[in-house]
C-alpha cells in the first residue's frame, strides 16, 4: 500500500500551516541547545558502543515523514552488526493485530541488541542522533512515532492522516505507555495530536518525557 496524505482542500492546508508557523523556529532553538548540552554525552555513548561491539556508531535506517516522504533516520546502533529484521517485522504484525507477549509489545530480551544497546534501548539515549534529524528538518521534536515502510501495509485509511505533520523524536504515544500499548492505541493518540497540535501541547509533551523515560526505565529495572 503506498503511503498517502488524506485530501485537504488548499485552503484548508494553508491556514493550518500558518497556524502552526510557531513549530520550526521552537524546534530549531531546542534543538540546537539540546545538542550543545548532550554533546559530551554524546562522545561518552560513542565510545562505549565502540568498545562494546564490532560495527558503526550510528545507525539509519528509512522512515516515512511528512506527507509519506521517506528519510533517513539516524539511532545509536544499538544491535549486532547484520542483525536480521524479520523478528520486528513479526512484531510489528503483532502490533497492529494487538496480540501482545507476555512482557508487551515489544520484547524485552533481544538476543540482536548488545549490552550497550540494551541500556541506551531502556534509556532512549539511542535517539539522542534524530536532533540531527530535527535541525534538517526531517523530524521534529514532537509529533507521531516515525512510521518504518513496512508498516503501512498494515495501516487504515484513517491512519495516513498522521502524515500531515512532521514525526517527533516524541510524542503523545511516547508519554501514554509506549510500548505497553496496542497500534491502534498509538494511531488515536498520534491523530488526536495532529487535530489539536498547539504550542501548549507541545510544550505539555516536552515537559512529561523526561518523566516518562525514567519511569519507563524503573519499570525495566
Amino acid at each position: 500500500m503506498e503511503a498517502r496524505r488524506g485530501d485537504v482542500a488548499p485552503e484548508t492546508a494553508a491556514a493550518w500551516q500558518a497556524s502552526t508557523a510557531w513549530k520550526r523556529p521552537l524546534d530549531l532553538a531546542l534543538a540546537s541547545a539540546a545538542s550543545l548540552v548532550a554533546l559530551p554525552l554524546v562522545a561518552v555513548i560513542a565510545l562505549w558502543i565502540r568498545l562494546d561491539s564490532r560495527g558503526p556508531i550510528f545507525f539509519r535506517q528509512e522512515r516515512v515523514g511528512r506527507d509519506g516522504g521517506r528519510f533517513r533516520m539516524w539511532k545509536f546502533r544499538s544491535m549486532y552488526v547484520n542483525s536480521a529484521d524479520m523478528p520486528h517485522r513479526a512484531a510489528a504484525e503483532a502490533w497492529f493485530a494487538a496480540r501482545p507477549a507476555a512482557d508487551g509489545y515489544k520484547p524485552r530480551s533481544d538476543p540482536r541488541v548488545t549490552p550497550v544497546g540494551r541500556f541506551i534501548r531502556r534509556t532512549s539515549l539511542d535517539e539522542l542522533p534524530q536532533l540531527l534529524n530535527v535541525l534538517s528538518g526531517d523530524m521534529s521534536l514532537v509529533g507521531p512515532r516515525p512510521a518504518i515502510p513496512y508498516e503501512l501495509e498494515h495501516y487504515q485509511p484513517s491512519y495516513f492522516e498522521r502524515q500531515r505533520v512532521k514525526p517527533g523524536m516524541t510524542g503523545l504515544w511516547q508519554v501514554s505507555g509506549r510500548d505497553s500499548i496496542s497500534a491502534q492505541e498509538m494511531m488515536a493518540l498520534d491523530l488526536r495530536y495532529v487535530r489539536g497540535m498547539s504550542l501548549r501541547l507541545d510544550l505539555e509533551i516536552l515537559a512529561r518525557t523526561v518523566p516518562a523515560v525514567a519511569g519507563r526505565r524503573r519499570r525495566h529495572a
